[in-house]
């Protein structure tokens, strides 16, 4: 059984990353990359200005520096720790 968090969005696989572009992303949202897999998340700009979301973005920061092997920003936690700290930004 699935459940669908409001405001996230998740891509998986490797052909969603190869073929996936700007136009991929809606004005107002961000790709990320999370876990060991690298899996693809688009997420709302405003999780930016959350406390709690930036420190996965220090975590970014002190473990890849300005330069992320897949191109984009790659949140350096596992999959879970990732959802659980964006889904309680879906109630602020």
């Amino acid at each position: 059984m699935g459940f669908r968090l409001p405001g996230i969005k998740k891509r998986s696989g490797a052909s969603n990353q190869a073929s996936s572009n700007v136009v991929d992303v809606p004005k107002g949202y961000l790709a990320v990359y999370v876990g060991e897999k690298m899996k693809r998340f688009v997420i709302p700009v405003s999780y930016l200005n959350q406390p709690s979301f930036q420190d996965l973005l220090n975590q970014a920061e002190q473990e890849f520096g300005y330069d992320h092997p897949m191109g984009g920003l790659t949140i350096p936690c596992k999959e879970d720790e990732f959802l659980t700290t964006t889904s309680h930004l879906n109630y602020l």
